[in-house]
């Protein structure tokens, strides 16, 4: 199956799940380009293939994530204001790495720290 991203303005607004005979050209190949015209037929607006393992465009498209076309990356939305977009994922990393003792933590932005999650 092959999953397509609508997009406004740069942002995801929804992504559906298209047959890949739907993509297949007349040497029966995977094209994009089909498989955007056939989106664009049905629903209208601007459409981008995504890839659900995340082989192409570093991310599987969510929604509100942003599709970069310099990058050719969907980017999720930033979760905190200190965080820094990691050039080779196109993920946010927070400004202090996480702890790795086997605690679950959550990301104080308040204090720029991770705080341990007591059960």
């Amino acid at each position: 199956m092959a999953h397509f991203a609508r997009i406004k303005n740069n942002i995801v607004k929804e992504v559906i799940v298209v047959n890949n005979d739907v993509l297949l050209d007349e040497n029966g190949v995977e094209q994009e380009s089909i498989g955007i015209e056939f989106c664009r037929n049905l629903f209208g607006g601007d459409w981008i293939q995504t890839s659900y393992n995340g082989n192409f465009r570093k991310n599987y498209a969510g929604l509100e994530y942003k599709y970069d076309s310099e990058r050719d990356a969907f980017i999720p939305p930033k979760p905190y204001n200190s965080w820094i977009l990691n050039e080779t994922t196109c993920r946010w990393d927070p400004p202090v790495d996480m702890p790795d003792d086997g605690k679950m933590y959550i990301w104080n932005e308040n204090n720029m720290n991770w705080q341990t999650i007591t059960p």
